[in-house]
C-alpha cells in the first residue's frame, strides 16, 4: 500500500522534471519527427501535438494517410501518459486502438490526449485527431491507448 502511495504522490506534483521528460520525448523520437509532428502544450494527464501535412504523407486519394494519423494519435497519448509517472520512468505503448471517423484533407492535423486512468503499471489514454474545417474543429479519428510504465534507461 505505501508503495502505492508514494506512486500517486510522485505523479500528482508534474514539475520541471517532467516537462524536460515529455520534451525529451518528443526529440528522441526520429520516426515522429520525420514526420514533422511538434510538441504545441502539455500539463498533467493531458498533451496537445500537431503536423503541417506535406505531399509524402498523404495517400493515393489526397488524404493524411492513417499511418500518420496513428502516430500522432500514438506519440501523443505517449506524452499524456509520461505526465503521470513518477521520477525515474517512462511510458511505452501495448496497446493501440484508432477508430478512422472521416478522412483528413490537412493542411494541419491537430491532436489531443488525455489520460482517463494513470495506474501503478498501466495508464489508459484517449485522444481525438482533429482538422480545421470553417472555423471548426472537426474529429478524423478517435484513438485510445494503453501504456505500460517503465523504468528509464541509467546511462
Amino acid at each position: 500500500m505505501k508503495k502505492f502511495q508514494m506512486h500517486r504522490t510522485l505523479a500528482n506534483n508534474m514539475n520541471e522534471n517532467d516537462g524536460n521528460r515529455v520534451r525529451q520525448i518528443f526529440d528522441d523520437a526520429r520516426f515522429v519527427r520525420s514526420l514533422g509532428i511538434e510538441l504545441v502544450s502539455f500539463g498533467k494527464g493531458w498533451c496537445e501535438t500537431r503536423v503541417q501535412i506535406a505531399p509524402a504523407l498523404e495517400q493515393q486519394h489526397g488524404f493524411v494517410h492513417a499511418g500518420v494519423l496513428m502516430t500522432l494519435a500514438d506519440h501523443t497519448c505517449g506524452g499524456a501518459a509520461a505526465t503521470t509517472t513518477p521520477a525515474g520512468y517512462d511510458v511505452i505503448t501495448v496497446e493501440n486502438k484508432v477508430s478512422f471517423l472521416r478522412p483528413a484533407p490537412g493542411p494541419v492535423l491537430f491532436c489531443r490526449a488525455q489520460v482517463l486512468r494513470a495506474g501503478k503499471s498501466l495508464i489508459f489514454v484517449e485522444a481525438e485527431v482533429t482538422f480545421e474545417r470553417a472555423a471548426e474543429r472537426v474529429i478524423a479519428a478517435k484513438a485510445s491507448s494503453t501504456l505500460a510504465v517503465i523504468p528509464l534507461k541509467v546511462e
